[in-house]
């Protein structure tokens, strides 16, 4: 099987560069239209050019694509509006999304800046709900849509200095659980991304051998598999340097206490029932776990539910 693009709309966000650069490079030698998005800002996300986004447009029109550049900010929801009209416009739709841009302003929770904190929750987070929100009628209407959403380890496990990253890329899979239960009757398929790269965000933080196999060309084709027709939705992907992984948030079986035990004491005394990982699993959805609880207790109490 080969995966095309052929008669697709692609936006893809923080394109000028890095992992953005090689997803729309990657979706347009497949045969998608492709929006390079790019405010063109510093790493900490000041200043501003579309001269990158430009840049990656000529390579994909050299190569035989389709493509054209805009600088949206994606902190900015008028401007992302624009930017899909302005597709939808032109090319008649926007089916697919890959929310990519980003910021970084690293420094340890006590030195950092409450307007550094809110800078990066709006560029990540509250941008990528503006991109989410500006294509999701169209898709809905439409009864199609593929959006990847981008998360990172910072979120996931946690990384020192990124308490702003580490607390935007975890609320991006929050976003991406939503929308996928959301999403399903209109076939809009959500799924997030968790790369690991050399890009102007980790240049200086590996060897330069180590950069050398984090290509972001690397990245890519798990970003296209999940923008596929036959996509998943609702998974999270690791990738790096040619490994591949799904990442699940799971919770343990646990146990059920009776009143008379409702104690911090008696939950430190079977802390390790409670932790045991044996018994771990994802769970499809908010009120599954509400379910699990409410039947465990109903079991203890001898409730028929």
């Amino acid at each position: 099987m080969t995966i095309r693009f052929d008669g697709r709309v692609a936006i893809v966000t923080g394109a000028g560069n890095g992992l953005g650069r090689a997803h729309a490079l990657g979706l347009a030698s497949r045969g998608a239209k492709v929006v390079v998005n790019d405010f063109g800002g510093a790493r900490d996300g000041t200043g501003g050019s579309l001269t990158p986004a430009e840049a990656v447009v000529e390579e994909i029109r050299k190569a035989g694509g389709i493509a054209m550049a805009d600088g949206a900010d994606v902190s900015n929801f008028s401007q992302v509006k624009a930017m899909v009209e302005r597709a939808t416009r032109e090319w008649g739709s926007v089916d697919l999304l890959v929310a990519n841009a980003g910021i970084l302003r690293d420094k340890s929770f006590s030195k950092m800046e409450v307007q550094d904190f809110a800078k990066v929750l709006d560029v990540h987070l509250v941008g990528t709900f503006y991109c989410c929100k500006a294509v999701w009628d169209g898709m809905r209407e439409r009864n199609y849509g593929r959006i990847v959403l981008t998360t990172s380890s910072s979120g996931l496990f946690g990384n020192f200095g990124q308490a702003n990253y580490g607390a935007a890329k975890a609320g991006i899979v929050g976003l991406m659980n939503v929308l996928a239960a959301e999403g399903r009757k209109n076939n809009i398929r959500v799924n997030t991304i968790s790369p690991t790269a050399a890009t102007r965000m980790t240049e200086e933080l590996l060897p330069p051998q180590a950069l050398e196999l984090m290509r972001p060309e690397a990245i890519t084709p798990a970003v296209e598999y999940m923008l596929s027709e036959d996509a998943p939705t609702r998974t999270i992907m690791g990738a790096g340097a040619g490994s591949f992984a799904v990442i699940k948030i799971v919770e343990t079986e646990g146990i059920n206490l009776p009143p008379s035990e409702w104690t911090p004491d008696a939950i430190a005394a079977h802390f390790n029932e409670i932790a045991d990982m044996s018994t771990a699993r994802a769970l499809e959805g908010a009120f599954e776990q509400t379910q699990k609880y409410v039947g465990h207790a109903a079991k203890r109490a001898g409730v028929k539910l």
